[in-house]
Parts: C-alpha cells; sequence; structure tokens
C-alpha cells in the first residue's frame, strides 16, 4: 500500500500515452506489399482473345481482291473464276483509280481486301471507308 499512498501524495507516477502506435500497422502493410509483388497475375495482359469470324454460307465466286503488303506495296486484281493478273500499282491513289474502274466495269462484284498481318491496321481502315465512299456496298477482310 505504500507505493499506492506515494503516487496520490504528489509523487512521481505513471503518465499515459495519448499517441497510437502504428509500427504493427506499417509490418503488416510492408507483408502485404511483399506478398502483391510476389504473386505473379492470373491474367496475363499480353493475350487477348479475339472473335472468330465465321465463313458465310456461299463465298462470292468473283471478287476485287485488294492487297495490302507489309512492305507498303498495293496490288489489285480479278478473283474467282473471271480471275486476272494482279496489277501492282505504286501508291494508294493508283490503287483508288483502279478499284473505281473495276468497279465501274463490274458493279456486282464485292471488294476483298487482303492485309498482310504485318500490314499496318490503319491502311486496312481506311481502304475500307474510302471503298464505301465509293459507293462499294460489299466490302470484306479476306482471312485464312
Amino acid at each position: 500500500m505504500a507505493s499506492f499512498n506515494s503516487s496520490m501524495r504528489g509523487g512521481r507516477g505513471r503518465k499515459f500515452k495519448s499517441e497510437i502506435n502504428v509500427v504493427p500497422y506499417i509490418d503488416v502493410m510492408l507483408v502485404l506489399l511483399i506478398i502483391f509483388m510476389a504473386v505473379p497475375q492470373s491474367n496475363t495482359p499480353n493475350v487477348i482473345n479475339l472473335p472468330n469470324a465465321e465463313k458465310s454460307a456461299l463465298p462470292p465466286d468473283d471478287y476485287i481482291q485488294v492487297q495490302l503488303k507489309p512492305d507498303a506495296t498495293l496490288s489489285i486484281n480479278i478473283a474467282g473464276k473471271n480471275s486476272t493478273a494482279a496489277e501492282n500499282l505504286p501508291n494508294r491513289p493508283a490503287l483508288l483509280k483502279a478499284l473505281r474502274t473495276l468497279h465501274a466495269e463490274h458493279p456486282e462484284f464485292p471488294v476483298l481486301i487482303a492485309g498482310d498481318r504485318d500490314s499496318k491496321y490503319d491502311e486496312v481502315i481506311q481502304l475500307i471507308s474510302e471503298s464505301k465512299k465509293m459507293g462499294i456496298s460489299r466490302v470484306g477482310l479476306a482471312t485464312n
């Protein structure tokens, strides 16, 4: 009892701290950080599931084929039963001019664009857009 009385009479007693001890929280956060860094992600962002294109019931017999190659060479020809030799063209305006003349000669033929896997996607989309602007209603992409 002596110690109790001495603390009540003005002797030095214990003072309580009113601070929060954050060290355990920091330890938990560091452990969680290490766990999230060490565990690999389950879905890898480099794998993209592209939709599959369904085959049409009846492919066209004759069509105008435009080929885009990765080295920026362009060619156009009529493919199918009445195939013609491919005409290599130096640039896009010459290709569009040849496409206009072939479409004027054969307005019922659809246009198939065969873009190489390594060709630029933007070039293929621009060619589809320009074909639609010419009034060609049936424009498609050639696939394997």
